[in-house]
């Protein structure tokens, strides 16, 4: 068993709701019946009529925030409110048909319904602070919730029975009541002040209403000889229609009042303030009546209401922004809960992690069932609180007017998104899409240090075959050409003339290809003249070997460094493959700089050739990885296609950084 304000609990997922408009309905008619039945009557001022006045308020409040409650959540705590709704109307209907019986009679069903004003009330009335207090609560009830419950419903059932047909001293009646009220309402308090965040709210009035309901009770319990003190009963409970119901509200149904929060914060903030401001004037105007004389009994008046002139707007803003928690709680200030999750984001060891606490802090703020971000591509989600049940609400997150991913959240079971909720969400969207931008730039910068590794690998490898296939065994040779050298320098000198103009030819072939490498890895006229000249000497070199490059730069006189040699290296790679493979004598090489539609400058290279094609479907080769690799380090791209009738295009567009 066991309650739940946030979910949880008997009433939880898949419980049957009860009828809410049945016992609001019931409660309403019994108190125009009571109403009507009291004006018939005509009865002279009493003191049971300050009794039959709390009957018909607490009749009238209970029942209708038990039809709210229930007609957004089915909760135990609601049908409670509703059954004493019922029993506080039968209480006044009896006190009013018991007057109208006294001056008409004849009425039927009096004998039976006369004792209703006395027995009526007890169940509902003394559960309000003896039973509710402990099923507000996520969960499952815990030993000591259930421990409170068992007692409360003893000590109801003690009192009804103890009252109605014994004559047990009041002492006896009243201590147990008023003691497991104080205890509950010390665990309302307790859970207010260190329990779970989620079940804080509205716990400080709940604790604050459940020890004046209980502490309502004492006088009853104070000698006849004190005859004003009695009035102190049905008063206090009076005081605490102000703010108990709306408690309850939104203790059950966790600021997911959908249209009614402004009405719920404006009655319990007028209740409140006419409440405190009425007390003021009774303790000031009681305190100086005893200080003055009796003929200046109205300037005790005159001052008492100076104080409350004074006190009304500075005790309003109080009362005002403690309301607005009680009934907004933190999702009606996104920034306090941006603030307050702040000190935890420190913690979070990577963007994955961050990710999931602004989950949490949008799960936690808005009361929500679930909460899960979806990246845009991915199956998987990339956080997500909690288990949906029911249909998600989803918003698009946009980062720099991009999309990056979406947010998909689940209200509580029977609960929907109303329009404040939805204005928050909106709002939290914005963080969220940053918090997804960020683990986005984790990841592409991962995937970069990844590919620059390969590259670096590939560019070994490279140097190492060039080192190993080609200068390391010329060298081996030309060594032992050197020792041939030297023994023939004895006995034949001509042929070691000879051979030294053959080492001569070899080591300076080897001293151009180590050249050539790099030049290739990174050519000197790259770094001092630009891209612009590096691509023309290129066209230079491969001209010497037969192969034509047509080289059209329209480039400013400095390149971005980074993009250049990007380009560069694409080009080398480009032109290599064309000539290795296409089959033509020549191909070529554009390069320009341009505007893009974002605002930004982009450099973009394209390489024709007028051979065999490009084959789609063959594996891409190292030279292929290569030149995409060093475009995507830069987030560039490049694009390899075939053109028609004959000949292959590579078009490599890399991004400026803005000078």
């Amino acid at each position: 068993g066991g309650g739940g304000g946030g979910g949880g609990g008997a009433a939880g997922r898949g419980a049957r709701r009860p009828p809410a408009a049945v016992l609001a309905v019931a409660a309403w008619l019994l108190v125009v019946l009571a109403l009507v039945t009291y004006v018939a009557a005509d009865p002279t001022l009493d003191a049971n009529q300050l009794f039959f006045l709390v009957d018909v308020v607490g009749a009238g409040v209970y029942g209708t925030v038990a039809g709210v409650v229930l007609a957004r959540r089915a909760h135990p705590v609601p049908v409670i409110l509703g059954l004493t709704a019922i029993g506080l109307g039968l209480a006044a209907f009896s006190y009013g048909y018991t007057q109208l019986a006294s001056v008409r009679s004849g009425l039927p069903w009096q004998g039976a319904i006369e004792p209703l004003q006395n027995t009526a009330w007890i169940p509902g009335t003394l559960a309000l602070f003896l039973v509710v207090p402990w099923l507000i609560r996520d969960g499952r009830l815990d030993a000591a919730a259930r421990a409170g419950l068992v007692a409360g419903t003893l000590t109801i059932v003690w009192f009804f029975v103890a009252r109605t047909f014994t004559d047990t001293a009041q002492i006896w009646l009243i201590a147990p009541v008023v003691t497991l009220g104080l205890a509950a309402a010390v665990d309302a308090g307790r859970r207010w002040r260190r329990g779970p965040v989620a079940e804080r709210v509205g716990l400080g009035w709940l604790c604050l209403g459940t020890t004046l309901m209980a502490l309502s009770f004492l006088p009853l319990a104070l000698p006849p000889t004190w005859p004003s003190l009695w009035m102190l009963t049905p008063l206090t409970q009076l005081v605490v229609q102000a703010f108990y119901p709306a408690a309850i509200l939104v203790s059950v149904l966790r600021q997911r009042m959908w249209g009614l929060d402004l009405p719920v914060s404006r009655a319990v903030l007028a209740g409140s303030l006419t409440v405190g401001l009425l007390g003021l004037y009774v303790v000031v105007a009681t305190a100086l009546a005893g200080l003055l004389p009796t003929a200046d009994s109205v300037l005790a008046q005159a001052v008492a209401a100076g104080a409350v002139a004074v006190a009304v707007q500075p005790f309003r803003l109080w009362l005002q922004r403690r309301v607005h928690d009680l009934v907004y709680g933190e999702g009606g200030d996104p920034a306090r809960v941006v603030r307050r999750l702040g000190a935890r984001f420190a913690e979070a060891e990577t963007p994955e992690d961050l990710l999931a606490e602004l989950a949490g802090g949008v799960a936690v703020a808005l009361r929500l069932e679930s909460v899960t971000v979806w990246r845009s591509g991915d199956a998987d989600p990339v956080a997500r609180r909690g288990e949906p049940t029911g249909d998600p609400t989803t918003v698009e997150l946009i980062h720099r007017g991009a999309p990056v991913g979406r947010l998909t959240v689940t209200a509580p079971p029977g609960e929907a998104l109303g329009a404040r909720s939805r204005k928050s969400l909106d709002e939290w969207a914005s963080v969220v899409a940053t918090g997804l931008a960020l683990v986005q730039a984790t990841r592409d910068l991962d995937a970069a240090r990844e590919r620059l590794s390969t590259v670096r690998l590939e560019e070994r490898r490279v140097i190492r075959r060039e080192l190993h296939d080609g200068l390391g065994p010329s060298l081996a040779g030309i060594r032992l050409g050197l020792q041939g050298v030297r023994n023939l320098l004895r006995t034949d000198s001509d042929a070691a003339v000879r051979l030294l103009e053959s080492l001569q030819v070899q080591l300076d072939h080897q001293v151009d290809g180590v050249r050539s490498l790099s030049r290739n890895l990174f050519p000197p006229i790259l770094d001092e003249l630009g891209l612009a000249a590096a691509l023309d000497e290129l066209a230079a070199q491969h001209a010497r070997g037969g192969f034509a490059l047509d080289v059209r730069a329209q480039l400013p006189a400095r390149v971005d460094v980074y993009a250049g040699a990007a380009a560069y290296g694409i080009v080398v790679e480009a032109v290599s493959n064309a000539r290795r493979h296409s089959g033509a004598d020549g191909c070529r090489v554009e390069a320009v700089c341009a505007a893009t539609e974002s605002g930004g400058r982009q450099l973009t290279v394209t390489i024709r050739d007028g051979g065999t094609g490009f084959d789609s479907g063959r594996d891409a080769g190292v030279g292929t990885r290569s030149m995409r690799e060093r475009a995507g380090e830069l987030g560039g791209t490049v694009v390899i296609d075939s053109l028609e009738p004959h000949g292959t295009r590579v078009t490599a567009r890399l991004p400026l950084a803005p000078s």
